[in-house]
């Protein structure tokens, strides 16, 4: 796993074929699509984002897109709009924008009991 450490700027794009974790910040697009991106709880992303997964511990700014799944954890701001098969928000999560919940998710498998999807102030 590749890491940014928290006293790094990046701005412009970034893209790669190995899980990524963020701790500095981000700014311009970041295309992992094959890969797990998990924005740290230092973390700042500003971004348009596109990944296999997404671990949301820190504050993104920017549209989220996943293949597979993206979690918002106690901890996680999303200002933008998620668009993923799966889809977990924990409670405390903060997220500002829309969902859309497409692609391969396989019918009668849950990320998160319902209760706990809701409690994210969607």
């Amino acid at each position: 796993m590749a890491n940014i450490g928290k006293s790094i700027t990046i701005k412009g794009d970034l893209s790669g074929n190995e899980d990524l974790q963020i701790e500095g910040t981000v700014e311009g697009r970041i295309d992992l699509p094959n890969n797990q991106l998990t924005i740290g709880a230092e973390g700042r992303v500003k971004a348009e984002v596109h990944a296999k997964s997404v671990i949301v511990v820190g504050h993104v700014t920017g549209n989220l897109s996943a293949a597979d799944r993206i979690q918002v954890e106690a901890t996680g701001i999303v200002d933008g709009d998620v668009k993923a098969p799966r889809l977990v928000i924990q409670e405390g999560a903060m997220l500002n924008g829309g969902v859309e919940m497409t692609g391969t998710a396989k019918p009668g498998l849950s990320s998160a009991p319902p209760l706990a999807k809701a409690a994210g102030g969607l």
